[in-house]
């Protein structure tokens, strides 16, 4: 069920709503938006008797969502959700498009330092990286853990990037919503639903990967996990399915982000790194995303990824990057978009001023 407020309700009339949704048993989720909050309930297992909500103060009408998903729903949340840092102007799902680069893995303090100095300078906003790296074979490279996260903070501190990273269970969930700026569910982890739970009542934002093989529901009802938990900064990334197709690591499926767009609130990236799997498709993926209609991109980034200690191949040099954002720049500004200069560039803008 949602309760749909009135324009002009108050934050009083609101509140009230929520504690007789609680007093039913239920769980109550004000969502705010450009013209009027609406309030979802959770925790019913049949329809909500409606009549002890509709005539209380500021209550519009209270009307029942059919879809499975409910809180993600554009049903609930007309408007676009944008994700929103303290302290820093940068954002996802707003009018400039979010970009997140970096390497796949986190190998050394001089490593990292190399590429985020390229990134941001290329006009990144956040620097994406692995501590901890769920990987297919046990001998493969799992990530420097804690140190990892504690380089990547440096790299806060340093660049002014903000920090993207994956969690892959509990124990390093609660280290990545201590140093991160967004915590990461990969694609193995999308129906991990007791670390969804944990993340939605984590601090930080999330940002989900869609699943090798999952439905655009599985997808949406993962994020619902999530959201029903009570965090409702939620950031989706496609990063391809597995299908018969051999000339590429996965199939990007980029038909699913207008149809995200169309059925949620949430924003939603595209991963090209590991949608391709190859380096040389990549930036034709990334250009093809950003027209689609994307709010941004995920993108592995690595200063000699002949030696990277995990996906290599699919990463792009730094010169290669500096390119795609030339590139990025021009199709989304056809949309009506932007992406921010270079963290260098407003140093010396404001340097000018001055």
């Amino acid at each position: 069920m949602l309760v749909v407020m009135q324009a002009l309700a108050t934050e009083e009339q609101v509140r009230a709503v929520c504690q007789k949704i609680e007093s039913l048993g239920y769980r109550a989720h004000s969502m705010p938006g450009a013209q009027r909050t609406a309030i979802g309930i959770t925790g019913n297992q049949g329809e909500v008797e409606p009549g002890a909500l509709e005539e209380m103060p500021g209550v519009q009408e209270v009307i029942r969502v059919t879809k499975a998903y409910k809180l993600v729903s554009r049903d609930t949340k007309p408007d676009n959700t944008i994700i929103k840092f303290p302290g820093s102007a940068v954002t996802i799902g707003g009018r400039d498009l979010a970009i997140i680069a970096g390497p796949c893995g986190i190998e050394s303090r001089d490593q990292a330092f190399t590429i985020a100095e390229r990134v941001a300078r290329a006009g990144a906003q956040f620097f994406r990286g692995g501590a901890y790296k769920p990987r297919t074979s046990p001998y493969s490279f799992q990530g420097l853990g804690e140190e990892g996260l504690k380089i990547m903070a440096e790299i806060r501190d340093r660049f002014g990037l903000l920090i993207v990273t994956e969690a892959v269970d509990y124990e390093s969930l609660a280290l990545v919503d201590q140093y991160a700026d967004v915590i990461q569910i990969g694609a193995r982890n999308m129906q991990n639903f007791s670390l969804l739970k944990r993340a939605g009542r984590a601090h930080k934002p999330v940002l989900l990967k869609r699943g090798i093989s999952a439905t655009l529901e599985e997808f949406l009802m993962a994020a619902e996990y999530i959201m029903s938990e009570g965090n409702y900064n939620i950031v989706l990334c496609e990063r391809g399915v597995r299908t018969f197709a051999d000339h590429t690591r996965n199939t990007l499926d980029l038909s699913i982000v207008p149809a995200v767009q169309r059925l949620s609130h949430l924003p939603i990236l595209v991963d090209p790194s590991h949608g391709t799997g190859k380096r040389n498709k990549v930036t034709p993926l990334s250009r093809a995303a950003v027209a689609v209609g994307a709010d941004g991109l995920i993108v592995e980034v690595h200063n000699d990824p002949d030696r990277a200690l995990s996906d290599g191949m699919q990463s792009l040099f730094p010169d290669q990057f500096d390119a795609l954002m030339a590139q990025v720049r021009q199709i989304a500004a056809v949309l009506g978009r932007g992406v921010p200069a270079s963290n260098h560039v407003r140093a010396e803008a404001t340097s000018s001023a001055d």
